[in-house]
C-alpha cells in the first residue's frame, strides 16, 4: 500500500483496504491493483461470474447547452471528434476520441445523450487536459460541469445483469450502450450498459457519499468479487481494447489504430457532416487510401509474453525493427500470451509471421485479428 498521503483517493479507498487490496499509484490515485485472489483468479471470475471495479478516478463531465437544445452541444462537440454526436439518440452512448491537427488521438472517451445535456466519461490520466481542451473550445456553446462529487463503478461479467437487476429491476432490459437514470440503494445513479472487458456489464455513476453503500450491496452477492487494475488490463487486452498512452496517442490516428468502426459515415467523405474536426484532412485521406501502419493482434509462440515496447522484425536476423508491441501479457481466458502492436499495413494480414525480441532473443509471433475472445455484449 502506498504511504504517500499526497496521492488522490477515490470514495472507496477505505473499502479497498478492508478487502485486502494491494494498492498502487495510477494516474495520481491510490488504486487497487489486485486483491487476495490474485490477478489470474480475478480475471477468470469476471469472465465466469461478475467483477466489481472502482473506476472513480475517471473524469465525469456534463456538457449543458446554453441554448437549452442538446443538439447545440452535440454540434459543438463534433468540432472536436470525428464521431456522429448529433445523431446519437437520447439515452444512448457512443465511443469517441478527441483528435489533434495531425490526426492523432488526444484521448478517447464515452459520450451519452441524456436528453437535455451530454454526459462524458474521460480517462483518468488525461482528464485535466481533456477538461481544459473542452473549456477552450466549447465554452461559448456549453456550460462545462466537472462532476467532482461522483464515483464510478463497473460491474462486468455474465452475471452482472442478474446481480444489478436484483437491486434495480429496470436495468435488465437495457441494451449495449443504453444509458438511463436508476435508483440503487436509494442513490440516484446514471447507469450505462457498457464496460472495458468485452463482457456484458454496466458502468454506474453514483454520488460519492453513496458509493460505499452501492459497492457493498453488489459485493454482498455471491457472484460478485472485487477486481483490481491488473485483471482490468488483461481483460481489456483479450477484448482488443485500447489503452491510451500505450495503444493510442497523439502520434497515432484512429485509422492506424483500427478504430474506423467508431467513425460513422456521416462524418466521413461524402457524409452530410464530413470533416470539421481537427486533423480531418489526414484522417479522411487515410480512410480513402489506407494507413502506412496498423494496430493488430499478436500471438507469440511458446509461453513467453511480449510486453509493451518489444520490437518486431520480419526475420530472425533482420537488422531493423518494422514495428513494436504496445500492450502485451498473458491472457488467462485464452491460456496463452497475447499482445497488440503496430506493423506496416502490408504485414497486417492475419497469419503473417514476425519475430519479437525478448531478452535478446528473437521469438516467433503471429499476426491475428482482434479481439482474442468473442465479446458478449447484449445487442438485443
Amino acid at each position: 500500500m502506498s504511504e504517500n498521503k499526497t496521492f488522490l483517493r477515490t470514495p472507496l479507498f477505505d473499502l479497498h483496504q478492508s478487502l485486502g487490496a494491494r494498492m498502487v499509484v495510477f494516474a495520481g490515485y491510490d488504486m487497487p491493483v489486485q486483491y487476495s485472489a490474485g490477478v489470474m483468479n480475478e480475471h477468470l471470475h469476471t469472465r465466469s461470474k461478475a467483477g466489481l471495479f472502482d473506476v472513480s478516478h475517471m473524469g465525469q463531465v456534463v456538457l449543458r447547452p446554453k441554448s437549452g437544445d442538446v443538439s447545440d452541444a452535440a454540434k459543438a462537440l463534433e468540432a472536436l471528434v470525428p464521431v456522429d454526436v448529433l445523431g446519437l439518440p437520447e439515452d444512448r452512448q457512443r465511443y469517441a476520441f478527441f483528435t489533434n491537427e495531425n490526426g492523432g488521438i488526444l484521448d478517447d472517451l464515452m459520450v451519452a445523450n441524456r436528453g437535455d445535456h451530454l454526459f462524458l466519461v474521460v480517462n483518468a490520466a488525461g482528464k485535466a487536459d481533456d477538461i481544459a481542451h473542452m473549456r477552450a473550445h466549447l465554452s461559448d456553446a456549453c456550460e462545462i460541469d466537472v462532476l467532482e462529487d461522483r464515483a464510478l463503478l463497473a460491474l462486468q461479467g455474465p452475471k452482472a445483469a442478474f446481480v444489478l437487476g436484483g437491486l434495480a429491476a429496470d436495468v435488465t432490459d437495457m441494451r449495449f450502450m443504453d444509458v438511463r437514470a436508476v435508483t440503487i440503494e436509494r442513490a440516484d445513479c446514471v447507469v450505462s450498459r457498457s464496460g472495458y472487458t468485452a463482457e456484458d456489464g454496466f458502468e454506474i455513476s453514483v454520488p460519492a457519499n453513496k458509493a460505499v453503500a452501492v459497492a457493498e450491496a453488489l459485493l454482498a452477492h455471491d457472484a460478485v468479487a472485487p477486481i483490481g487494475l491488473g485483471a482490468r488490463d488483461s481483460l481489456r487486452l483479450e477484448g482488443g481494447l485500447c489503452l491510451y498512452g500505450n495503444d493510442i496517442d497523439g502520434e497515432t490516428t484512429p485509422v492506424e489504430a483500427a478504430l474506423v468502426w467508431a467513425m460513422q459515415k456521416v462524418r466521413r467523405t461524402g457524409g452530410a457532416r464530413a470533416g470539421g474536426f481537427p486533423g480531418a484532412d489526414v484522417i479522411l485521406k487515410q480512410l480513402l487510401s489506407g494507413p502506412v501502419k496498423k494496430r493488430v493482434g499478436l500471438c507469440p509462440e511458446g509461453r513467453a509474453p511480449m510486453r509493451d515496447g518489444t520490437k518486431l522484425y520480419t526475420e530472425e536476423t533482420a537488422a531493423e525493427a518494422i514495428g513494436n508491441v504496445t500492450s502485451g501479457g498473458f491472457g488467462p481466458s485464452v491460456e496463452a500470451p497475447i499482445a497488440m502492436g503496430y506493423v506496416p499495413t502490408d504485414l497486417a494480414t492475419a497469419g503473417t509471421q514476425l519475430f519479437g525480441e525478448v531478452r535478446g532473443k528473437r521469438l516467433p509471433v503471429v499476426v491475428r485479428d482482434l479481439p482474442f475472445i468473442k465479446p458478449s455484449f447484449k445487442r438485443t
